[in-house]
């Protein structure tokens, strides 16, 4: 096939997809990123480090995501959960990089009893997305490959977030086709679209994602798109 576009099917209790959060506050956006997506394929395939050019090999593609929710329920948005998490205990202080996690004080010293902090985690509730990737045709059947058989367990933004029907729901030669499946599928578990996401000007709610990764591990480096969100309907 001259072009080809993996559709996967991101379903799960939870999910949570966060593009600019600071460390106390770990916010998730409303349908999953770029960078997490990819981050998903990286995990199937056991890539891991900065993977400058598997990343720089996606740039020329799209991403577009259609968001549903259960039949019959009225949701504009999806409902977001607020976690409560303690961290900061339990970590090395002869570590350089396990030393970096640990709250400090103004003075820069490590706070009494450890310098536990809370933080606040947000959640998506039980929503299901279709993501049509474009991806190299070059890569197309190591993916397709990787995405049933991963190397690495495949999670839903965060590694607590497990999906809960197969994410990888095939190969087409066009968006469209990838799209038409995703209706399909939708309509046999009784969800309806909400909204999609569109990379590009359109007619809709525009934002701009710095979600483009074009390095992961430690030094991670991201580049912006614009999207447009659609309502359905």
């Amino acid at each position: 096939m001259d072009n080809a576009v993996v559709l996967l099917w991101l379903e799960g209790p939870l999910q949570s997809w966060g593009v600019d959060s600071l460390f106390s506050r770990r916010a998730s956006l409303n349908f999953p990123t770029r960078s997490g997506v990819l981050g998903l394929i990286c995990a199937a395939l056991g890539a891991k480090g900065e993977q400058t050019e598997l990343l720089a090999c996606f740039q020329p593609f799209r991403q577009t995501v259609l968001a549903y929710a259960r039949s019959g329920k009225s949701v504009e948005r999806p409902l977001q959960l607020r976690d409560f998490h303690m961290v900061g205990n339990g970590y090395d202080d002869k570590d350089d990089w396990e030393t970096l996690h640990i709250p400090k004080t103004s003075e820069g010293k490590k706070a009494v009893g450890g310098g536990a902090k809370l933080t606040y985690r947000y959640f998506v509730q039980d929503m299901a997305f279709a993501v049509a990737l474009g991806v190299p045709v070059h890569l197309a059947e190591h993916l397709e490959q990787a995405l049933q058989f991963p190397c690495w367990d495949i999670s839903l933004g965060r590694r607590c977030c497990v999906p809960v029907e197969f994410v990888y729901q095939g190969l087409f030669a066009a968006e469209e086709q990838a799209l038409e499946k995703a209706a399909g599928l939708a309509g046999s578990k009784n969800r309806q679209e909400v909204f999609r996401v569109c990379e590009g000007s359109h007619v809709g709610e525009e934002r701009i994602l710095a979600d483009v990764p074009l390095r992961f591990g430690p030094q991670k480096l991201y580049a912006k798109r614009m999207v447009t969100i659609i309502a359905a309907g």
